[in-house]
């Protein structure tokens, strides 16, 4: 992959990664370190394979999460804090949206306790099917696991994730 398309392959999923991070570690700063930590390890990984990468975006989010998991094995895993600089009520200045804006916050909020309480193989498949719109197939090629299982997995997610919202 040459510079011009890696850079604009970083444009494209940059934002999607942190999403995917910052979901997964709740805090601005380590989102932004691992994301910028995962796009590193992919650029030093494509180089140094001779032979074509059939899905550049799996790999990309399966170093993403491998950075995360080898995020929490250096910190001893702790309870997770929201960060106070992503309150979005701090950033609201329109003051006509400050119910509709109260009521996505709460949303958030609850949305981010339900996915940090259910499996973390589960967190990842709903970010992954849901938010990011990965078919089964790429899941699949991003955790080693049958196309059959994912689809199975996927259901389940869900079904924890309702069970906690």
């Amino acid at each position: 992959m040459k510079k011009k398309q890696f850079v604009k392959f970083y444009n494209q999923h940059s934002p999607k990664i942190y999403r995917f991070v910052y979901l997964k570690v709740n805090s601005k700063q380590d989102s932004e370190d691992l994301t910028s930590e995962a796009f590193f390890k992919f650029w030093r990984n494509i180089n140094a394979k001779k032979e074509k990468i059939d899905n550049p975006r799996a790999l990309l989010y399966k170093i993403a999460n491998n950075s995360v998991i080898d995020f929490y094995r250096k910190k001893s895993r702790t309870e997770l804090i929201t960060d106070p600089e992503d309150n979005i009520l701090a950033k609201i200045k329109d003051k006509s949206d400050l119910n509709r804006e109260m009521n996505l916050d709460s949303d958030i909020i609850q949305i981010k306790e339900a996915l940090n309480n259910i499996k973390e193989e589960y967190k990842d498949i709903i970010i992954w099917h849901y938010l990011d719109d990965f078919s089964a197939k790429e899941i699949s090629q991003i955790t080693e696991k049958p196309e059959g299982t994912i689809r199975v997995k996927i259901h389940r997610a869900l079904k924890a994730l309702k069970k906690r919202l």
